[in-house]
């Protein structure tokens, strides 16, 4: 798979077309990168696992989700995201995206 399947991009604003939320990508898989146990409990619509899946800091909560490509869209909103979360991965919020904390 190469970055042209990859929809996002880390600091990017999403919103999960089935629940409404909206969030931010901190992280991402090519492919998914979960467990079984994991897929077959929580990934209910059974969403491919040979395309990308992202890890979201969600807006106003201090938890993150794992997304499968097909359920998430651009979030084209501006608006910051609201997480104890997004200080502890992202340096600023500038032009309608994060720009990640640099590691030392």
């Amino acid at each position: 798979m190469s970055e042209t399947d990859l929809r996002f991009s880390v600091g990017q604003l999403v919103v999960h077309l089935r629940f409404g939320y909206r969030g931010v990508v901190f992280d991402l898989d090519e492919v998914f990168r979960g467990t079984d146990e994991w897929y077959e409990q929580v990934a209910r619509s059974r969403p491919p696992r040979d395309r990308p899946w992202y890890h979201v800091i969600v807006d106003g909560a201090a938890h993150t989700t794992y997304v499968a490509d097909r359920h998430l869209d651009p979030d084209d909103s501006g608006a910051p995201i609201r997480s104890p979360l997004v200080e502890q991965v992202f340096e600023r919020f500038e032009n309608g995206r994060y720009v990640r904390r640099q590691v030392q």
